[in-house]
């Protein structure tokens, strides 16, 4: 059965923060990206491709529509065999779960590419959780899940306001700033926070009364400042390998 108009305003209309908050669904489109959440058995409700897409056998959530139809409901200029539409959670963040293990804090980071990275930072060290402060770039926009190369799907997010959230923590607090201490010079840390605050403004004030040390990476050249990424994934190597160096 052909897609009918509501089915495209529908899928067009997830593109945007509001519509996905209203539906409590977001739409994600392309073969890498809909496979990485289909083998992480992430809660797809509906799934359409075209034939070039080769669908798992007795899937019936796959819907199959045509490369015209596909056009039309893609927002990729050149659009892909696949596109499926999921559901939001928001797991929550259990009390004093933030004493424990590693935690990755975004504060304010805009850019979803950013966003995106961060996330696949965490999940390649391994690390307990993220905070995303609510004036971070949404976490099920496309360019987000995209950039996270498939580990929006394995990583712990939290969406919570940061001073809430570090108001009665016990572990450090490191806060990454140009006026810190040397990052190298970290003792081990099992237990910690790192938050990472956009390029433009850094750490908000709020967040900054809550840091109770602040690091920096040494710099040797002219640059102004780091992407918040490669800044974040500086910090996390130097305590990974001071802290839990990897087993045999």
């Amino acid at each position: 059965m052909p897609l009918a108009k509501a089915d495209f305003s529908r899928l067009r209309a997830l593109r945007e923060k509001k519509h996905r908050e209203a539906a409590g669904l977001f739409v994600i489109e392309g073969e890498k990206v809909v496979g990485e959440l289909l083998a992480a058995k992430y809660p797809l409700l509906e799934i359409y491709a075209t034939p070039a897409w080769l669908a798992p056998r007795g899937d019936t959530r796959v819907r199959e529509i045509t490369a015209e139809e596909m056009a039309r409901a893609s927002h990729f200029p050149a659009p892909s065999s696949v596109l499926a539409v999921g559901q939001i959670t928001h797991a929550p963040l259990a009390a004093g779960a933030l004493n424990h293990g590693l935690t990755l804090a975004l504060d304010g980071i805009q850019d979803p590419g950013n966003v995106g990275t961060l996330l696949r930072l965490a999940d390649w060290f391994a690390l307990d959780r993220v905070l995303l402060s609510p004036d971070c770039a949404d976490l099920f926009s496309q360019k987000v899940i995209n950039a996270s190369m498939g580990s929006f799907a394995r990583v712990a997010v939290h969406s919570i306001p940061l001073t809430e959230a570090l108001a009665n923590v016990t572990v450090p607090v490191l806060g990454c700033e140009l006026s810190g201490d040397n990052v190298h010079t970290l003792k081990p840390l099992r237990d910690a926070i790192i938050v990472i605050g956009s390029e433009g403004r850094g750490l908000s004030p709020a967040v900054q009364k809550l840091v109770t040390q602040r690091v920096t990476i040494p710099r040797f050249g002219g640059a102004e400042s780091l992407n918040a990424a490669i800044a974040a994934a500086i910090v996390c190597d130097n305590l990974r390998r001071v802290s839990a160096p990897p087993g045999p």
